[in-house]
């Protein structure tokens, strides 16, 4: 049985890598979230790589969250050695797994978790990874699936993918009326777990589609990508290690939806991936992000003697800060006074910080570039005359709504709902007009041109300052959307 807190937890949310050792971003909307509905006791389970992960707390929990516990995904318990019916355990879990290595969930997991919930207390990594059956299993997978690669990168890729799987499959986890995942990986696996075990209802809110940006950066993951003839086997395989791991979040993907009461997004491109990925088309809805629109909308200006832009977003290569480290490189020879500040944590990524830190000292632009850290976002809104994000992917990021409440401008790629947050839906009457500019990806130069045109042409500047602001007034004023996930609560508290 699952640990029980003191209190009886209303909403349970399952986080994985965010939440509330990071900052920013979808960390932001939990706390807020959380903060909003100081009646409801929350529970917050956080899923992170192992205890050298750090563990510091970039939030103070508030007094609602009554329960709050980790799952290290490579740690698991040791169990016990020996099983009985090991082998045909393993013979029932192997297609299993090949399904999930297929992209094809089938089931699998709910099976899974059928055979798993009765041995949790025996079930631990001296069976599960280092078990006679667990090496026969692997090499067989291996000789199946990537004969021509390197072994020892499939026994590691392997024991990293199923272990942090057999981690979800039986960890405890404590119980709630209702569970709330904000992604599809190893916390839409733990909710669907969780919602098979109990039949506790699951809601999914998916910001941006945890396949995309697990694709993304799997693809920048130069150890994934096969080097056949490196490895103990001969041959060739259509299957490499970067697609293996592709296909298994693909199949948790297909497996969260499947057990989701309701599939939430912010916005309809995000809501047709979601369904061409297997989400039923009846579970989904849109509810956007919002902010408190009284509260950013209040900031005075105060207007400096120098432009000043920002780019506000954690330093890791997916927001692409060196796009924006060259733009404003191309800036200052027209703009040699433009003052360019970079918002938000840098330790997520020490080696990418590294990286940013040469790129600014190769270009010259230490007088002009800035890293400020975590900082409150209030304190510089008022100063800052153009928010720029050069994100290679986003889903409707807090900062442009937060920004445009208090009406700054902003630049950025035409990534998630970006595009509409600053032109504005297509249905959108009457049309209120450009809150900025919509860039390409990683073009310096596009970049640096809107965001010079911008800061050059006051009038233009002034009819993006308006049309922002209003925008963000219309439709993304978080009063009305904890409106919606309010009832969403209190509708299935009252099934559970």
């Amino acid at each position: 049985m699952s640990y029980q807190p003191a209190k009886p937890i209303d909403v349970c949310f399952l986080v994985e890598g965010a939440y509330p050792y990071v900052a920013g971003g979808v960390s932001s909307w939990i706390h807020e979230m959380i903060l909003s509905f100081p009646d409801l006791n929350f529970g917050i389970v956080a899923l992170l790589p192992d205890r050298n992960y750090p563990h510091e707390l970039r939030y103070d929990l508030p007094q609602n969250v009554v329960e709050f516990r980790n799952i290290y995904l490579q740690e698991l318990k040791p169990g016990s050695p020996k099983i009985a019916q090991g082998k045909e355990l393993y013979n029932f879990i192997k297609p299993l797994l090949n399904n999930l290595q297929k992209g094809e969930s089938t089931n699998a997991i709910e099976k899974l978790v059928d055979v798993f919930t009765p041995l949790k207390d025996h079930l631990g990594s001296d069976f599960l990874l280092n078990s006679h059956e667990a090496w026969d299993t692997l090499t067989e997978m291996y000789s199946d699936w990537v004969p021509g690669s390197s072994f020892l990168d499939y026994f590691w890729s392997w024991r990293a993918l199923v272990g942090g799987l057999y981690s979800i499959l039986i960890d405890d986890y404590p119980m709630a009326s209702v569970y709330h995942t904000v992604a599809t990986g190893y916390a839409g696996i733990l909710g669907a777990r969780i919602h098979i075990e109990t039949g506790r209802p699951l809601i999914l809110t998916e910001h941006g589609i945890y396949t995309n940006e697990r694709r993304i950066e799997l693809t920048m993951a130069d150890w994934l990508h096969d080097h056949t003839g490196s490895g103990l086997g001969i041959g060739k395989t259509d299957h490499g290690l970067h697609q293996i791991w592709v296909n298994v979040f693909y199949a948790y993907a297909q497996a969260c939806y499947t057990q989701s009461n309701e599939i939430i997004t912010l916005f309809e491109g995000n809501r047709q991936v979601q369904i061409a990925d297997g989400a039923p088309p009846q579970k989904s809805r849109l509810i956007p992000n919002g902010i408190d629109f009284n509260k950013f909308s209040s900031i005075p200006r105060d207007q400096q003697d120098h432009p000043i832009i920002a780019l506000i977003g954690r330093v890791v290569p997916i927001k692409d800060i060196k796009t924006y480290i060259r733009a404003v490189g191309n800036l200052v020879r027209q703009l040699p006074d433009l003052e360019a500040l970079i918002m938000g944590p840098f330790e997520e990524d020490k080696d990418y910080y590294e990286e940013c830190m040469l790129l600014i000292d190769s270009l010259g632009l230490h007088n002009c570039i800035k890293f400020t850290g975590r900082v409150k976002l209030t304190d510089y809104l008022g100063k800052i005359d153009l928010i720029v994000l050069t994100s290679i992917s986003e889903a409707q990021p807090l900062v442009i709504l937060e920004s445009g409440a208090a009406g700054v401008p902003i630049v950025a790629t035409d990534v998630g709902a970006c595009r509409e947050m600053i032109y504005g839906r297509d249905n959108e009457q009457p049309n209120l007009g450009a809150g900025g500019a919509i860039i390409s990806l990683s073009n310096p130069l596009d970049a640096a041109h809107a965001i010079y045109k911008l800061l050059t042409d006051e009038h233009l500047m002034q009819t993006a300052r308006i049309a922002i602001k209003e925008r963000v007034r219309l439709y993304y004023n978080k009063v009305d959307i904890d409106r919606q996930y309010r009832s969403l609560y209190d509708q299935y508290r009252l099934k559970s």
